[in-house]
């Protein structure tokens, strides 16, 4: 059985990095939940208004949820194997986090993929017969192959239970300044499950979401250039409409590889729990969710037209503190 082995020692981490750490990656996870509570509000009142939601605006809900719970785990996972890590390292609650963190995840990554598929159906256009097809048919499976995901995800993330993280202790590490020994914990992961669930996992809807938002990109600069010989009037603000979208889908595809590649290198273990390299995986897991969901808000013209009054309330708020 391959594996890979890390240690983690209970006094090597620096208060600086604890601090860093819970510091940067709670500010993120604190304006992520607010985000997406905020996304989750807006549409969540026009459900209990009795209005039927979009298939669109429903996808983007299930996402702001899985994101909320998302951040509110990793802020729990960071500051109990930060500042309890005995409590932590124990193989239960380990492989607990482990598990529980996966599945979201994955949820988020399957989310996000076929919220870029919905809006790639809904505003692309090919003249190819095989894209007809999939703009007729997939559109109203949507709902269907949401839940199914959900279901994948939680199938890919039960295995990670078993075989696949382990924590040793050893009580016998010498101290050399003393005559003392230390309480040292390796973690062990397998390496063949581990490279089954992350293809099975994250690769599929990163190869969902890729495709997507390239096809997306494609016709909205192929649209883009064919206005630009008369960009006038309506047409020029149709054109930055289109620049702004090309930008916010280049910014959304940048955000999801990168949190797949971060993603597979926090999984695998194969970084040192105290190296600074761990601690940027971390600071960049949690930067992901709360970027993509202030950008949807901000692009999202519904939600922009919510977010203003609430706008307005907290500049009235934040200029009353400073005088």
């Amino acid at each position: 059985m391959a594996t890979v082995n890390t240690d983690a020692w209970d006094k090597d981490t620096s208060l600086v990095k604890i601090v860093f750490t819970l510091v940067v990656s709670g500010l993120e996870c604190i304006t992520g939940t607010a985000g997406n509570s905020f996304i989750t509000a807006v549409h969540g009142a026009e459900w209990a208004r009795g209005k039927r939601l979009p298939t669109g605006d429903r996808i983007l809900v299930l996402l702001s949820v899985s994101r909320l719970l998302l951040q509110i785990w990793m802020m729990l996972e960071n500051a109990l194997s930060l500042l309890f890590r005995s409590s932590y390292n124990q193989n239960t609650v380990y492989t607990l986090f482990k598990v529980v963190i996966t599945f979201l995840n994955y949820c988020n990554l399957w989310l996000a993929a076929w919220l870029s598929v919905f809006y790639c159906l809904r505003i692309a256009t090919f003249s190819h017969p095989v894209f007809f097809m999939m703009k007729r048919k997939m559109v109203g499976l949507m709902p269907w192959l949401v839940w199914l995901s959900v279901l994948l995800s939680f199938c890919f993330s039960i295995p990670f239970c078993k075989d696949t993280f382990y924590v040793h202790v050893n009580n016998s590490i010498p101290v050399p300044v003393s005559n003392s020994t230390e309480k040292t914990y390796f973690s062990e992961t397998n390496v063949v499950s581990l490279a089954l669930l992350y293809n099975l996992g994250i690769f599929l809807p990163l190869s969902v979401f890729i495709l997507a938002a390239t096809l997306l990109i494609t016709s909205l600069k192929r649209h883009t250039l064919h206005m630009q010989t008369s960009a006038t009037g309506s047409r020029d603000a149709s054109m930055q409409t289109h620049m702004g979208a090309i930008k916010a889908i280049s910014y959304f595809l940048v955000l999801y590889v990168f949190n797949a590649v971060v993603l597979l290198l926090s999984m695998s273990n194969i970084l040192n729990t105290n190296s600074y390299w761990n601690t940027f995986c971390k600071v960049i897991m949690a930067a992901y969710p709360c970027s993509h969901s202030v950008l949807l808000i901000l692009s999202n013209p519904g939600l922009r037209r919510a977010w203003k009054p609430l706008q307005h309330l907290v500049n009235h708020y934040l200029k009353g503190q400073t005088l």
